[in-house]
């Protein structure tokens, strides 16, 4: 009896042997609250751009002045207006040929010109893009644009101009748009007073100077003390409880992955699958023809809306039910296969029944209290923020 009684104990623990790995794989830790920051009470600049009230001041005068624009019509605050936050509340902007403001923006008759293909992103807090975890900030290397074309808020700033449907329209030629913009604010004694006084030479109004003003301005465009903010340094009342069990559920549902940080964004670019908008007459491939999109902020999402890089989405519950679809395999843009999908989209663990809870801590994000000071004139004589 003894060998079968060997057999029969060598079987079972060969059995149990077999069936330990399956006992000890550990379910993959849940994010927690150390992703996730306050905004640093301090805004960096860089060295080349050092901020100065002056300097700001110029660059907000240029930012509601239309003159930049080839029709003289358009201002960078058409698109980014205080009363919106400094986004715009509609899911494409219209620049060139068109009239009114944001949702009730519309195109002049007759026109040819196309919607701006992506969405106006706010410029609140621009002055911490790039800013993530345990990093210091390069202002000059920070990502700018859904795809990330170019770097830094100097080079942002000149691109909306350069660009046809934004700002150039058939006034101006691409070959020479810069050139005519600084030859017309060159035309204009204040700008040139201006420019001379802060950037101290005669031959001050250049176009390197115009983009270092304007992002001047944009870094003092600061809206950094939410009731996430006070929580984070140390007020443990300034999230309710609800707000606190939302944010425990947006670190279980993997939402930090991408949305962490100060920004709540890791900056990096990832293909989700977003459908098409259909004003657009073909698709946007993002990101080098990838179909990636650079992640977002979450901040001020009450002021942001519709969301994602081309506006298809209305509200937040839209938003996260896509999340939670995209859980569960289903992919929205037929340009888009499983196996481009980004791997970190595996992670997302978006249920129906939280989303209520974390669009509660989304909101904790919001501070209202930020510079929305618009000129009561600009040097141009046009009208201040253009044809809105």
């Amino acid at each position: 009896m003894k060998p079968l009684l060997f057999s029969f104990l060598f079987f079972i623990g060969f059995s149990v042997g077999c069936t330990e790995p399956k006992e000890d794989k550990k379910q993959k830790p849940t994010d927690t609250i150390e992703l996730l920051a306050a905004l640093p009470t301090e805004t960096p600049a860089p060295a080349d751009n050092p901020t100065t009230p002056e300097k700001a001041e110029l660059g907000r005068l240029l930012f509601y002045d239309p003159v930049l624009s080839g029709g003289r019509d358009v201002s960078c605050a058409t698109c980014h207006h205080p009363e919106f936050g400094y986004a715009e509340l509609r899911d494409l902007s219209i620049g060139v040929n068109g009239e009114g403001l944001a949702g009730s923006r519309t195109f002049r008759t007759p026109n040819d010109i196309p919607f701006v293909k992506r969405n106006s992103q706010s410029v609140l807090n621009a002055a911490f893009i790039g800013l993530t975890n345990g990093q210091v900030l390069n202002p000059a290397t920070a990502p700018m644009f859904w795809d990330v074309r170019t770097q830094s808020l100097e080079k942002q700033a000149l691109e909306p101009i350069k660009a046809f449907e934004e700002m150039r329209g058939h006034a101006l030629s691409s070959d020479h748009v810069l050139d005519s913009i600084v030859a017309r604010l060159n035309a204009i004694p204040e700008y040139r007073s201006r420019f001379g006084q802060i950037f101290g030479k005669t031959d001050a109004v250049t176009s390197d100077n115009v983009a270092k003003a304007i992002a001047a301005f944009e870094r003092t465009l600061v809206a950094g003390n939410s009731r996430f903010d006070q929580y984070m340094r140390g007020d443990g009342n300034a999230l309710s409880p609800n707000e606190t069990a939302g944010m425990n559920l947006f670190l279980q549902s993997g939402c930090a992955k991408c949305h962490n940080g100060p920004m709540f964004s890791d900056f990096k670019t990832h293909v989700l699958g977003v459908g098409d908008n259909e004003k657009l007459p073909k698709s946007d491939d993002g990101t080098n023809r990838t179909y990636a999109f650079r992640t977002p902020s979450l901040r001020n999402l009450r002021f942001t809306a519709p969301y994602m890089h081309n506006g298809n989405f209305a509200t937040l519950e839209q938003v996260l039910t896509f999340y939670e679809d995209l859980a569960g395999g289903k992919i929205e843009n037929p340009h888009v296969k499983a196996a481009q999908l980004d791997p970190l989209t595996h992670d997302l663990k978006v249920n129906f029944k939280d989303i209520s809870l974390i669009i509660e801590f989304l909101n904790s994000l919001n501070d209202t209290k930020f510079d929305r000071k618009i000129p009561e004139k600009v040097p141009s004589g046009l009208k201040a923020g253009g044809n809105i």
